[in-house]
């Protein structure tokens, strides 16, 4: 089908990359790029539409487009969101990726290749960082998949950007469900937040101490306390709603994060639960345990 507006062919599938620089923008790139997309770089907004056109005249050669767009683009922010609203209005699918690390991930990697921060100036290395986070502050808020990159290396952040977007023809809903420790801060990345401190700590007892949420003596303990189930099968049913509305609103990627103090315990278990639901509604569910082993 041609959408309104296309020269000549089908509406390429368009992914925008953007996000804090020396978050692992090039990586994501050139992951799409192994995946058969065809990637441009440092491309400003104005520039989209057109490139979507010749993209368009290859009669879907050239299915799916990426572009690299961040803060180097001037007008950034408004010529951004003004070409993906023209985009989307001529039929084309329009997602955004934005790349996010922490401010001393950042620092390390700037400081470790030796170069300025694009809009470091005069100032220092952190002055740069932080002008470039409120600059990108409405892009994140309205991102389709955020991906917070402090603690992975390129060979992971490959890995996830493929799990993400290769080309299998599926439009549903994926959620990653990522088990955390408050005490290490809460994912950055995360639409959603679930807190389990409300349960019992196996901490506390010292069989139950050196084991994980993954072993079973750990997973019975936590699912046998008063309110486990209960609060398992409303938030499944929240889940429902939710996910249901994202496909609906046409969201494709959500990141549900699940906590407790050290993330050992509970919020293992718990996650483990919430992802095995969600694979029994038809879901595509990814569960990582992102601060195991770090106690």
């Amino acid at each position: 089908m041609i959408a309104p507006g296309m020269a000549g062919g089908p509406a390429p599938e368009i992914v925008i990359i953007s996000g804090m620089s020396g978050a692992g923008r090039s990586t994501a790139a050139r992951a799409l790029e192994d995946l058969g997309w065809f990637v441009v770089d440092n491309l400003p907004p104005g520039l989209l539409p057109p490139m979507v056109d010749l993209a368009a005249r290859t009669r879907g050669a050239v299915p799916y487009v990426a572009a690299v767009v961040d803060v180097r683009s001037r007008a950034f922010t408004t010529d951004l969101w003004s070409t993906i609203e023209e985009l989307r209005s001529r039929g084309c699918r329009v997602r955004v990726l934005f790349l996010e690390a922490g401010d001393d991930p950042l620092v390390r990697r700037f400081e470790s290749v030796r170069r300025p921060h694009p809009l470091q100036g005069e100032g220092r290395l952190s002055d740069g960082i932080a002008a470039e986070r409120e600059v990108l502050r409405s892009i994140r808020g309205e991102a389709d998949l955020v991906v917070d990159t402090s603690q992975l290396n390129v060979h992971e952040l490959r890995a996830k950007i493929v799990a993400f977007f290769d080309a299998d023809g599926k439009n549903t809903l994926r959620v990653n469900v990522v088990s955390f420790g408050y005490k290490y801060g809460l994912p950055v990345d995360a639409d959603l937040v679930i807190d389990c401190r409300f349960l019992p700590n196996p901490h506390w007892i010292p069989e139950l101490r050196p084991l994980t949420g993954r072993d079973q003596p750990v997973r019975e303990y936590v699912l046998s306390q008063s309110g486990a189930k209960e609060f398992l099968d409303a938030y499944t049913e929240v889940l429902r709603l939710l996910s249901a509305g994202y496909e609906r609103e046409g969201k494709h990627y959500a990141t549900l994060a699940v906590g407790c103090t050290g993330g050992k315990h509970r919020s293992v278990a718990m996650a483990e639960q919430l992802g095995a639901r969600l694979r029994d509604d038809g879901i595509e569910v990814q569960v990582v345990h992102r601060d195991l082993g770090r106690e």
